[in-house]
């Protein structure tokens, strides 16, 4: 993630053996920019690296899930996510990822 200001928040998965105890990397990377941060989110991107044994060697931009673009439309609905379209990458506002947002 990087901030209006140009500053630079990584976050990395955390895996768990109980799949929903895991924590997606945009969420490690939001709470770093919001306790580190003095502006608002610009852009976000999320990079899946290949494991060792893949047949795939390269990074790749990987789509927010589900509960991220929740997170986003929370905290960050006007950034631009980096995702990948039909034609190669594009960035798109938070918040048109989640046209019916959780309403509380």
């Amino acid at each position: 993630m990087r901030d209006r200001e140009g500053h630079i928040y990584t976050g990395l998965h955390l895996g768990a053996t109980v799949g929903r105890l895991s924590v997606c990397a945009e969420a490690v990377a939001l709470g770093r920019a919001l306790l580190e941060g003095k502006g608002g989110i610009a852009v976000v991107v999320a990079v899946r690296h290949p494991k060792p044994d893949e047949a795939c060697t390269e990074p790749e931009v990987v789509p927010p899930c589900g509960a991220c673009r929740e997170m986003f439309a929370d905290h960050a609905p006007d950034a631009l996510v980096i995702l990948p379209g039909p034609e190669g990458l594009v960035r798109l506002p938070a918040a048109l990822l989640l046209p019916l947002p959780y309403q509380r």
